[in-house]
C-alpha cells in the first residue's frame, strides 16, 4: 500500500512544473514535434512510428493531468511517470546509436549522448516531487 505523504511547497512547485512539462511534451507529440519524436522510436519496434508517438503523447498528457489534479493518487502517478520515463529510454538510446537528428538541437552524437544523462534526472524528479520515494520509504518502516 502506498502512503500519501505530505509534500513540501518546493516539491509541489516542482511537481506542477513537471506535470506542465509532460502535458506540453504530450501535446507536441500530437502536433508540431510529431516527426521529430518519430526519430526516437527504435527501428526494431514492430509498430508504426507514428502510432507510438501518438500513443506516447496521449499517455504523457494523461499522466501530466493526473499528476496535476489527482492529489489522492499523486504517489502512484509519480511511480507511473517514472516507469514511463524508463520505458521510453530505449528510444533515446536508439536515437543516439542510430545518429538520428531531432528537434534542431539533437544534431550531433555529443548532444544525443548528453541527453541520455537527463533521463535519470527526470525519473528522480517524478519520484521526489510526487512524494513517491518518501512514501515507499515510509511504508518500509
Amino acid at each position: 500500500m502506498r502512503l500519501l505523504i505530505k509534500t513540501t511547497g518546493i516539491q509541489n512547485i516542482f511537481r506542477i512544473l513537471l506535470a506542465l512539462f509532460i502535458i506540453f511534451a504530450g501535446f507536441s507529440h500530437l502536433t508540431f514535434n510529431r516527426i521529430d519524436f518519430q526519430a526516437q522510436v527504435p527501428d526494431w519496434l514492430p509498430l508504426s512510428k507514428d502510432f507510438v508517438v501518438i500513443l506516447s503523447g496521449i499517455v504523457e498528457i494523461s499522466i501530466g493531468l493526473t499528476l496535476l489534479f489527482w492529489k489522492k493518487q499523486r504517489v502512484n502517478i509519480g511511480w507511473a511517470l517514472a516507469l514511463f520515463f524508463i520505458l521510453v529510454f530505449p528510444g533515446n538510446i536508439a536515437q543516439y546509436l542510430d545518429g538520428k537528428d531531432a528537434f534542431g538541437s539533437l544534431d550531433s552524437d555529443r548532444a544525443r549522448l548528453i541527453r541520455l544523462f537527463f533521463q535519470p534526472v527526470l525519473i528522480a524528479w517524478a519520484l521526489w516531487s510526487a512524494g513517491s520515494w518518501q512514501s515507499w520509504r515510509a511504508s518500509k518502516k
